[in-house]
């Protein structure tokens, strides 16, 4: 498997599993475009991680859930690079609030950042792929709760469930042009959405009996599927969601 002369954008790719995912893009030779909104300090040690590689990387700060913001992050990457083969549509939030107690302001949050900008990252990515030609990949980061309920996350649910359909319908109308898109649906990671389950020993053991692996994803574990998807071993991949959480979504306690 191998992604070499391939370039990559990743929102939300300096920490949890976009940075795994950029990570695992440069060890198969990709070059890398990471963006990200906070902590300048974790993408300058993620690029010279990458540039240690051999590999060729930018950060570009860069608030995905603003339009302009981006078509600035594509146009960074287009002038750097001359074309893009690889659209992660990765950054994410949640709220952990329910029907109930979500306030306009966090709906409004985590839809523009999770799914608006999912919409456009993967509209501007198949215009881009279709003016230089040859298709592309768009992935985008969906979650096990594109599909189950969440009781308690439900503006995160719905995000995640307009990904869902966002994967399917792009996928058929960009199929002609050789894009593909797909989803990739973690369980639960152990990155730092998770932190306040993985620093409770009580809630953790809880998590982890609900997974029939018994234990919670390392996000490098979620960046090798995402790169089999980018790869051409995933040619035939498209208009589908990869479920990779262990078994979560299928335990059941029994009767």
């Amino acid at each position: 498997m191998s992604l070499a002369n391939k370039v990559a954008i990743v929102t939300g790719g300096n920490s949890g599993i976009g940075k795994a995912v950029a990570l695992e893009f440069a060890k198969q030779g990709a070059s890398v475009v990471i963006d990200y909104v906070s902590h300048p300090e974790a993408t300058d040690a993620l690029e010279a991680q990458i540039t240690a590689l051999g590999v060729e990387v930018i950060g570009v700060q860069a608030d995905v859930s603003k339009l302009q913001d981006l078509q600035r992050l594509f146009a960074a990457a287009v002038d750097k690079f001359s074309h893009i083969d690889i659209m992660v549509n990765n950054a994410g939030v949640e709220t952990r609030t329910s029907i109930l107690d979500t306030t306009e302001d966090q709906y409004d949050k985590v839809l523009d950042i999770n799914l608006k900008s999912a919409f456009f990252g993967t509209q501007l990515a198949a215009k881009q792929m279709i003016k230089q030609g040859g298709g592309g990949r768009i992935i985008n980061m969906t979650s096990i709760h594109e599909d189950w309920p969440m009781p308690g996350n439900t503006a995160y649910c719905l995000s995640k469930g307009g990904m869902r359909m966002l994967t399917r319908t792009a996928a058929v109308e960009l199929a002609s042009h050789n894009i593909l898109v797909v989803g990739v649906a973690p369980g639960a990671v152990a990155t730092p959405i998770n932190l306040s389950t993985m620093t409770d020993p009580a809630l953790l053991q809880k998590l982890n009996a609900a997974i029939p692996l018994g234990r919670m994803a390392k996000p490098e574990e979620i960046a090798t599927v995402v790169a089999f998807l980018a790869s051409d071993a995933a040619s035939y991949i498209t208009a589908t969601t990869i479920v990779t959480d262990g078994g979560m979504m299928q335990n059941s306690p029994g009767l």
